[in-house]
């Protein structure tokens, strides 16, 4: 049995509750919410609508199973791309991010709605393409432009369609039902999500002939295609809420949300902590596959165990975020995800257990994270502000994350070996990076206790809850083992 499957029950039920201390405190110590939850304005249509944008989030699961960021790369590696290539191809998303603010202008001009089953659509057929590519007689460099080439235009229309869809989701979804709504949803979709994941990472890893591998790779071009033909039907069904008919956009509605205190310190913390995350982000993967040896399918492996984590959190932290708010939440997940990277200091090719311990903790803080980086934007500001301040705050993040795995990148390179190994005799390279990230999360987390929380409970009273909380966690850990 393989190191990472054979951890104790106990001990992950215990890290469990050791990561989920600060939502259980939330949810124990704050008040309910107020009114009985129900949806404005025609219930029954906005129920249809919501129970569509579920199916369509785990139909979107299996679209980024099939053609996402790990096939996308089994893609370049078949067709003999060079590392600079395969670099590109990981950082598109985040490089697509400098798109945001026309993408928010276009959602402003022709409705969220419109923008975004159109953009979405786009972006998941971008790709079909590959289907047909080991087909065409084309050169290896030729094969790889194109692959390159329909890969940026899918992330480019990924980001469009993201900022429609944030701001249609917003209006669409009560918000006193928002976090216990996406956090249902998130449960679900990361649940397909895993499953899909682990199908292809097999179907990968058994596709050990190149005519395997030709075949595999346009099979699952194609079944993305189809998966996303079905979220374009899906999305179809959701209605969008009655609201004023936007003015023209101007110069000054991009800016606008700089102008906000709030805005501005959430911005500031998008930044840091992106920069933070990227500068080892790009690291792990390739630190699993190529320092540890380890295949397709264990990295399968450690996405499944951050995805059951997120799946039994989830929830529980979109309750917190209905309770407490988004900041909050985001304060609690960003201290508890800012010592992960120093877990990845203490693997080895023998020595895997550690890799189990990110994917709970991971999965637990990643999840409350997200929510809480997706709720806290419709929490603050205008309505009609809200295209641009998405638009602001991915940009910023995703800026910040590509520049700082471009420096990551550079100092693995420049660096004496002996240095970037922090002199651990036999070290991987990787060692400084992660020491620096996880610095990095650190200080970044305390920019969130710099705002003011526009919930129920205080950054003062997540602390207790979630000291108090941990303390109990740690002694049913304790019972556990004796």
């Amino acid at each position: 049995m393989h190191p990472i499957v054979g951890l104790p029950a106990a001990l992950l039920r215990g890290l469990f509750l050791a990561a989920a201390a600060p939502a259980l405190g939330l949810l124990r110590g704050a008040p309910p919410p107020l009114g009985g939850g129900r949806a404005a304005g025609p219930a029954s249509r906005v129920r249809a609508s919501l129970r569509a944008s579920s199916t369509e989030g785990v139909f979107a699961e299996l679209v980024a199973a099939t053609a996402g960021p790990t096939v996308l790369t089994g893609w370049a590696l078949h067709l003999g791309a060079t590392p600079l290539e395969v670099g590109f191809i990981a950082a598109l998303p985040q490089l697509a991010q400098a798109v945001q603010l026309p993408a928010a202008w276009t959602t402003a001009t022709f409705g969220r709605r419109r923008v975004a089953v159109a953009a979405v659509t786009l972006s998941r057929q971008a790709l079909l393409p590959l289907a047909v590519l080991p087909l065409l007689p084309v050169s290896a460099a030729a094969a790889r432009a194109i692959l390159l080439g329909v890969a940026a235009l899918s992330a480019v229309l990924a980001v469009v369609g993201n900022n429609a869809w944030s701001a249609w989701m917003g209006e669409l979804v009560p918000s006193r039902l928002r976090g216990r709504y996406f956090g249902r949803r998130t449960a679900i979709c990361a649940a397909c999500g895993t499953a899909a994941g682990l199908g292809v990472a097999r179907l990968l890893d058994a596709a050990s002939s190149r005519a395997a591998a030709s075949l595999a790779l346009g099979g699952l071009a194609l079944a993305a295609s189809g998966f996303g033909a079905v979220t374009t039907l899906l999305m179809l069904r959701q209605h969008e809420p009655p609201a004023p008919a936007p003015a023209p956009p101007s110069l000054a509605d991009a800016v606008r949300p700089l102008r906000d205190r709030d805005a501005r310190a959430v911005l500031a913390y998008q930044v840091a902590w992106n920069a933070s995350v990227g500068l080892a982000g790009g690291y792990f993967t390739f630190h699993l596959l190529h320092n540890l040896r380890a295949g397709f399918t264990l990295v399968a492996a450690h996405a499944a165990i951050s995805a059951a984590a997120r799946v039994l959190s989830a929830p529980m932290w979109g309750r917190v975020l209905d309770r407490a708010g988004a900041r909050p939440v985001l304060a609690a997940c960003s201290f508890a995800a800012a010592g992960l990277p120093l877990l990845w200091l203490a693997t080895s090719p023998g020595v895997l257990w550690p890799i189990a311990i990110d994917a709970a903790l991971g999965g637990i803080a990643w999840g409350g994270h997200a929510l809480a980086t997706f709720a806290l934007p419709l929490e603050i500001g205008a309505r009609r502000d809200r295209p641009f301040q998405l638009a602001v705050f991915s940009m910023a993040g995703g800026v910040a994350y590509a520049a700082a795995a471009a420096v990551g990148g550079a100092a693995v390179a420049a660096l004496p070996a002996q240095l970037a190994a922090l002199g651990r005799a036999g070290g991987h390279g990787l060692e400084l990076l992660f020491v620096v990230s996880a610095g990095g999360r650190l200080a970044s987390a305390f920019l969130a206790l710099r705002t003011d929380p526009r919930g129920t409970v205080s950054l003062a009273e997540v602390q207790r809850a979630a000291t108090g909380a941990a303390r109990g966690a740690l002694a049913y850990v304790r019972i556990l083992r004796r």
